[in-house]
């Protein structure tokens, strides 16, 4: 009987079974790749816009990525920045992003979709358009000749080949002191007047919404605007701090911290009656409630803790009765804004706008059952009372000037 060698079959077998080792798993490796992704076309995500085919999108825009094998794409790149990805909003077949809102170091023009294996991506012809400045405020819009205006918003490029530039009123070029992408600081130029500031870079010129000294819809400006005739008119201020245009109105001494607290009236408060104080019956604000805003002056000297800025518009009639601050006959809008951080100061004078739509509250915080109309926007009332939430006892310095109903 012939000896078999166990030792020579066993050595085969084991090359023969590494082999098909080998090619079992090459294959599930094959069968585990990711494919690379594809792209059909791009569209906007605006549902009146979903038949128009973009190659392009401004920055903060939403564009929708329809094609194929895009579920595993974690990562998209425009230009040299990578988008913030939402993985509810990527599937097989589409996949909605936010085109960044950081303005790229490095220009391109091109698309970057990477799977999750960091080894299949496709690279895609797309512009990133950046927008025309964004003009949203001024911190103070009364600033004097010669000082430094603060402009918030978005988009300053500040580019060699077309500088950042700001015109105020009249064309007249301030300044720039420095700039961000979110921030201009600008000195104001002499000879300026009251209007629309423009800011212009190397992708477009805005014009402001807001007008820089707005003079338009003035109801109290504390110099030839008073509250004269009502019974309180205000303690008139014009130094310590230094204003900001003129006299202001001063609201100032010890205020308890509890939510229904007795209050300093003659410290804390003024009533504008118009037909006390020899005004003509005349609207003050004759466009849409839902789209005007009463703007001022505020610095907040000392910090504040306890109680709202009641504002209450009275009709013409008015005068000799101020049953109306508790009495729940006028909305009005409250103003605290103590209330998130537990106290409030400001770094010298800024300009505040609220919105006409918010005056629908009574004294105490409660939401009014009488609305806003346009009858009454003629007499105004300033107090710091109550407010309906409680603060802490302080002893705040609140100094406003240039009372205004403008549009928004």
């Amino acid at each position: 009987m012939k000896k078999i060698n166990y030792k020579r079959f066993s050595a085969s077998m084991l090359v023969l079974v590494t082999i098909f080792t080998g090619l079992f798993f090459q294959s599930c490796e094959d069968n585990d790749e990711q494919p690379a992704p594809e792209i059909m076309y791009i569209r906007k995500t605006d549902p009146a816009k979903s038949d128009s085919l973009v190659a392009h999108a401004f920055m903060g825009d939403n564009i929708a990525i329809i094609g194929k094998n895009l579920g595993n794409v974690d990562e998209i790149w425009f230009n040299d920045q990578r988008a913030a990805l939402n993985p509810n909003l990527v599937t097989e077949t589409s996949i909605i992003v936010q085109v960044p809102e950081v303005i790229p170091a490095e220009v391109t023009n091109k698309m970057t979709l990477m799977n999750s294996d960091k080894v299949n991506k496709l690279t895609y012809d797309f512009g990133v358009d950046v927008p025309a400045p964004l003009v949203d405020r001024l911190v103070c819009e009364y600033v004097a000749d010669g000082e430094t205006a603060v402009i918030k918003g978005n988009y300053f490029v500040d580019d060699p080949a077309s500088p950042l530039t700001v015109l105020f009123p009249g064309n007249i070029a301030g300044t720039i002191e420095s700039s961000t992408i979110n921030e201009i600081r600008v000195t104001v130029p002499a000879g300026t007047g009251p209007g629309q500031i423009q800011v212009r870079s190397l992708y477009g010129t805005t014009r402001s919404r807001f007008f820089f000294r707005d003079d338009r819809g003035i109801i109290l400006n504390f110099d030839d605007l008073t509250a004269a005739g009502g019974w309180r008119s205000g303690v008139i201020g014009s130094s310590n701090p230094e204003p900001v245009d003129g006299n202001y109105v001063r609201f100032s001494g010890a205020m308890a911290g509890g939510a229904g607290s007795t209050w300093n009236e003659d410290g804390f408060s003024f009533n504008l009656w118009p037909a006390a104080n020899g005004r003509p019956d005349v609207p003050v604000y004759t466009g849409e409630l839902k789209d005007g805003q009463i703007k001022f002056e505020v610095n907040v000297v000392e910090p504040w803790a306890s109680s709202a800025l009641q504002m209450i518009f009275t009709a013409y009639s008015v005068r000799d009765n101020n049953s109306y601050i508790a009495d729940g006959t006028y909305p009005r809008g409250l103003w605290n804004p103590w209330k998130e951080t537990g106290s409030y100061q400001t770094d010298g004078w800024i300009t505040v706008s609220f919105p006409l739509s918010d005056f629908n509250y009574t004294f105490d915080g409660a939401e009014s059952a009488n609305k806003l109309t346009a009858d009454m926007i003629s007499g105004l009332t300033f107090y710091v009372w109550h407010g309906g939430v409680a603060g802490t006892d302080c002893n705040p310095h609140i100094c406003i000037d240039n009372i205004r109903v403008v549009p928004k």
